[in-house]
């Protein structure tokens, strides 16, 4: 099985603990980039540490978690190279595997319960990305490229 990269600000701690027992279960090396404990902090640090894990990687995959999901994702997408997608089911997850090629995950705490969220992650990490049409949409993302372009 793949390595997953996970991290959680406080407000996602608790489901970061489940889906890594989760993951471990299945076979997955799982690499956690903290929060260590559900004190306060500040979700841009670990957002931005996960990435760089990521983006380190062929064909590396992250799970980010936080309160909504939206702040994990907002930090993540700053990075040039990362694709991360808010997904609250496991349609989203499966599609944007399959056009976005996202690489990584953000979920909400707060917005999915564990079972939910333990579905949606298995639905990314076992979705193919398509290729084809979809690369040409995913070269225009990236801003120094589409500027080339």
């Amino acid at each position: 099985m793949a390595r997953i990269h996970i991290a959680s600000d406080h407000a996602g701690y608790a489901l970061k603990q489940e889906l890594k027992q989760h993951l471990t279960a299945q076979g997955h090396d799982v690499t956690d980039h903290g929060c260590d404990a559900p004190a306060s902090c500040d979700y841009p640090h670990f957002a931005h540490s996960l990435c760089e894990a990521v983006l380190a990687e062929p064909d590396g995959r992250g799970i980010l978690i936080c309160g909504t999901g939206i702040g994990m994702s907002i930090a993540a997408n700053r990075h040039e190279g990362i694709r991360a997608a808010l997904c609250t089911n496991e349609f989203l997850a499966r599609a944007t595997r399959m056009h976005n090629n996202a690489n990584v995950l953000c979920l909400g705490e707060r917005v999915v319960g564990a079972g939910l969220a333990a579905s949606i992650t298995d639905v990314f990490l076992g979705t193919e990305y398509e290729g084809g049409r979809h690369q040409r949409r995913i070269d225009l993302i990236e801003l120094s490229a589409a500027k080339h372009a």
